[in-house]
C-alpha cells in the first residue's frame, strides 16, 4: 500500500504520497498527473521554481512551488525521496537525494531556497523509501568521503561496515537546517516485501540495485525503464 507520511498528513491543504510498485504514482495523486513538470534528475542540486503546469525544467533534481493543483514529485527505484510542505500548506517542495545528490548539498540548496523569502522554521519534511542501511552497501572509499565531508558520528552515516545510511544523514541535515519537524515514511527499497502478497515473493517497492542483481544472473529479466515510484505533493486547498 501506498506510504503516507503522519507528519504531512495533519496538513489541510495539501496532498501526498510516497509510490510503490502497486501504485507507482499514489492514487490519491493521480487527477494531477499531467501538471507535473517535464524534467530530466541528474543526482545533481538544481532547484527550479514550478509556476505553471507540466513546465519545462530541463536538469533538475529539486522543486518549489507556491501555485495550487501542480504536482510537485520525484522519481526514485533506491534514491532518497524528500518532501517538503510549509506548515500551514501554502508552500511544498520535493528534492530527489541519492548519495551524489545527498552528499553535494541538494538538501540545503532546498532550504536555501526556502529561506530566501520565508523561514524553514515554519516547514516541515518527509523522508520516503530509500535503499537503507541493512542493505545499502558501497566501497570503502565512499564510506571515507561521507565522514571526511558531513559533521555527524561515524555510526550516523555508517552503522556497519559499507553500508550507508542515506535516511539517517537526511535526517540530520534536515534538522540541523532548522526544519520544524521530520518524520519518515516507507522502508528499505531493497529488502521489504509487500505485505499483502506472500506467494510468490514479492517486494514493496521498485529497486534498481536489486534489479541489476537479477539482471546479472538472468540477462533476459526485464529492467525498471518505466517503473521508478514517484514521491508526490501538491496544494489542494
Amino acid at each position: 500500500m501506498t506510504d503516507y507520511s503522519p507528519l504531512l498528513s495533519t496538513i489541510q491543504k495539501i496532498t501526498h504520497g510516497f509510490g510503490d510498485k502497486s501504485a507507482l504514482l499514489p492514487l490519491s495523486l493521480q487527477p494531477y498527473r499531467s501538471t507535473l513538470a517535464e524534467k530530466k534528475q541528474v543526482h545533481g542540486i538544481r532547484i527550479v521554481d514550478i509556476n505553471q503546469p507540466a513546465q519545462h525544467c530541463g536538469e533538475a533534481d529539486g522543486f518549489f512551488t507556491r501555485e495550487p493543483g501542480i504536482l510537485i514529485a520525484v522519481l526514485t527505484a533506491d534514491c532518497l525521496p524528500v518532501i517538503f510542505s510549509r506548515k500551514d500548506g501554502s508552500a511544498i517542495g520535493a528534492v530527489h537525494a541519492g548519495w551524489r545528490g545527498l552528499l553535494h548539498g541538494i538538501v540545503e540548496q532546498m532550504a536555501k531556497r526556502i529561506n530566501r523569502d520565508d523561514s524553514t522554521g515554519n516547514w516541515v519534511a518527509s523522508i520516503g523509501a530509500a535503499a537503507g542501511a541493512c542493505c545499502y552497501e558501497v566501497n570503502e572509499e565512499l564510506i571515507t568521503h561521507f565522514k571526511q565531508l558531513l559533521p555527524y558520528p561515524a555510526e550516523i552515516i555508517s552503522p556497519s561496515y559499507r553500508h550507508l545510511d542515506l535516511a539517517a544523514i537526511a535526517k540530520n541535515k534536515l534538522n540541523d537546517l532548522g526544519f520544524a519537524a521530520v518524520d519518515q515514511a516507507g522502508s528499505c527499497t531493497l529488502c521489504t516485501l509487500d505485505s499483502t502478497r506472500t506467494q510468490p515473493q514479492y517486494f514493496k517497492y521498485t529497486s534498481y540495485r536489486r534489479n541489476s542483481r537479477h539482471r546479472q544472473q538472468d540477462p533476459s529479466y526485464p529492467d525498471i525503464k518505466g517503473r521508478n515510484q514517484y514521491s508526490g505533493i501538491v496544494i489542494t486547498g
